[in-house]
């Protein structure tokens, strides 16, 4: 299969280069600094998603079967970019016609208010109540604007017509890749963490599950 990963030299970027190359998969990669993803033998193009050119985009997407995106915020400052960077990501992919777009959120976001959903529902079902009453209030607080601009990169994707899914995870860490729990439209019980190679492994794997095309799906260890 022939992918384009955005967001490429991120946490979850890296790995999802490293392993879609070791399943055979012919890889471009994007990303603004390409001295970030030296010694891959993917093809590399570089393009800054906050001032993207389409020309640059849609070069990037000739040929390519589906795209997964490891875009989002490495600090409170990039809030922004998740939204900005996906509706390019996005726009060049319509003028491309490729369809299939898998995208990283996070498990809050369900419970996160957007232009188009200003009253999401209270509380995920799949959360226990440490997270729903403690540890979700606090993550929200301190995040907000990153996960309000996760809330309506969802939105967007939502209502774009594409063939998209979702990816919430938990706290993520560096763990190594092992075994994991997932679950479609709910968060985890218990989930509270989850590796980033974890993370980029069910990314690739959704890509041959047309059962999530239109679907949240949450990842924990």
């Amino acid at each position: 299969m022939q992918l384009t990963i955005f967001g490429a030299s991120g946490g979850i970027g890296r790995h999802l280069v490293d392993q879609a190359l070791a399943a055979g998969h012919d890889v471009t990669a994007v990303v603004r600094d390409p001295a970030r993803l030296s010694g891959t033998s993917a093809r590399v193009v570089t393009a800054d998603l906050a001032a993207a050119v389409p020309t640059e985009l849609r070069a990037a997407l000739a040929g390519t079967d589906a795209v997964l995106s490891g875009l989002g915020p490495r600090h409170a400052a990039d809030a922004g970019i998740a939204s900005q960077g996906t509706r390019a990501i996005t726009d060049a992919m319509a003028g491309s016609g490729v369809r299939r777009i898998v995208v990283i959120s996070a498990a809050p976001v369900g419970v996160v208010p957007s232009p188009g959903r200003p009253n999401p529902p209270r509380r995920d079902e799949g959360d226990g109540p440490l997270m729903r009453f403690v540890l979700g209030p606090v993550i929200r607080r301190v995040l907000g604007r990153s996960y309000a601009d996760l809330a309506l990169m969802e939105e967007e994707l939502r209502e774009g017509g594409l063939d998209w899914t979702v990816v919430r995870p938990p706290r993520l860490t560096d763990g190594p890749l092992t075994g994991y729990r997932t679950a479609y439209g709910r968060n985890i019980r218990g989930g509270l963490s989850v590796s980033r190679a974890n993370v980029a492994h069910l990314m690739l794997a959704l890509l041959d599950r047309p059962d999530s095309i239109g679907q949240t799906v949450s990842a924990a260890d």
